[in-house]
C-alpha cells in the first residue's frame, strides 16, 4: 500500500508546473526576477514627464513661500536686529493684518492687564427729552461668543482691541487727533458702537428701563484691570479698575446701521 501512496504522491507531483530550469546550469530552478523595467511605476515615476516637472515646480514653489512665512514670522516677533531695522516695513507688509501677532519672543515685561471697552448712548426719546443708557461692556460680549467656541471669528478676538490700540496711537493725552489718522479712528470707533448697539434687541436706561428712541451720541470708554498675582505669590497688586473717558461723539447719518434708529423709535410709537 505505501507504493501505491508514494505513486500517487508522484503523479500528484507530475501535475503541477515545474520551475523553468537555469538557462546556464540546465538544473532546475526558480523563475527568474522581473526586469525592473517591467515593473508597474508608483507615486510621482508613475506621471509623465511635463506632470513631472509641474509637481515638482509646485512643490518648490510651497516650500519656498512656506520657509519665506516662517522667516517673516520670525523676524517679526524677534527682538530688534540689524534685518528688521533694515527690512521692517516689509515685515509688517507680510504679517499684518492676516498673520498678526501679539506676542514677542524674550519679552521681559508680558502685559499683565485686562482692558475691555464700555460705550453708552445718547437717546432723543419719543416725548423730546434726552435719555443716557447705561454703560455696556462690548468686550464681555466678545468674550462670551469665543468662549466654548472652537472657531472664533477675527472679529469677536481683534476688533475691539485694534480699535482702540488705532485710536489711542492717533490722539494725545487730551483726545486730540494726529491728522487724518486720528479722524478715521474716531469714525472706526462710532461705526463698531452702532453696529454693536444696533445688535442689541434693546436698550436700557442706567435703572434698568428700556429706553426707545433714535441715538443721537455714543462715548466709549477703556477700562483697565491688573491681572491679579497667583496665590503663592507675595507680590501686591492693586486691581481696581482704572478708566478712560473717550468724548461723546454725535452719530452722523454714515454711522448708522440701515433702520436701526428708524425701527427703535416706530417700536416705541
Amino acid at each position: 500500500m505505501d507504493a501505491y501512496v508514494e505513486k500517487d504522491a508522484a503523479d500528484a507531483d507530475g501535475d503541477r508546473p515545474k520551475p523553468p530550469a537555469d538557462p546556464l546550469t540546465g538544473a532546475p530552478g526558480t523563475a527568474p526576477p522581473i526586469p525592473p523595467a517591467d515593473r508597474a511605476s508608483t507615486g510621482i515615476t508613475a506621471l509623465s514627464l511635463p506632470y513631472q516637472v509641474v509637481l515638482a515646480v509646485a512643490l518648490a514653489v510651497v516650500g519656498v513661500f512656506a520657509c519665506l512665512h516662517l522667516a517673516m514670522v520670525f523676524l517679526h516677533v524677534a527682538p530688534s536686529n540689524t534685518l528688521t531695522k533694515q527690512h521692517g516695513q516689509a515685515v509688517d507688509d507680510w504679517v499684518y493684518p492676516e498673520f498678526e501677532q501679539n506676542w514677542k519672543l524674550f519679552a521681559p515685561n508680558p502685559l499683565q492687564q485686562n482692558i475691555s471697552v464700555e460705550v453708552r448712548a445718547e437717546l432723543a426719546v419719543p416725548d423730546g427729552a434726552r435719555r443716557t443708557t447705561g454703560w455696556i461692556d462690548l468686550t464681555a460680549q466678545d468674550i462670551e461668543a469665543i468662549r466654548h467656541n472652537p472657531m472664533p471669528s477675527h472679529a469677536q478676538q481683534n476688533e475691539l482691541r485694534r480699535a482702540v490700540d488705532f485710536y489711542l496711537n492717533s490722539h494725545s493725552d487730551d483726545d486730540t487727533p494726529s491728522g487724518l489718522r486720528g479722524r478715521l479712528s474716531e469714525e472706526y470707533m462710532r461705526r463698531i458702537a452702532m453696529l454693536r448697539l444696533d445688535a442689541l434687541p434693546a436698550l436700557a436706561g442706567p435703572d434698568g428701563r428700556v429706553l426707545t428712541g433714535e441715538v443721537r451720541r455714543v462715548q466709549l470708554r477703556a477700562v483697565t484691570r491688573a491681572v491679579p498675582p497667583p496665590r503663592w505669590s507675595s507680590e501686591k497688586i492693586d486691581t481696581a479698575p482704572s478708566y478712560r473717558d473717550l468724548p461723546w461723539w454725535p452719530v452722523t447719518d454714515a454711522d448708522r446701521p440701515t433702520g436701526s434708529d428708524r425701527s427703535r423709535t416706530e417700536a416705541g410709537r
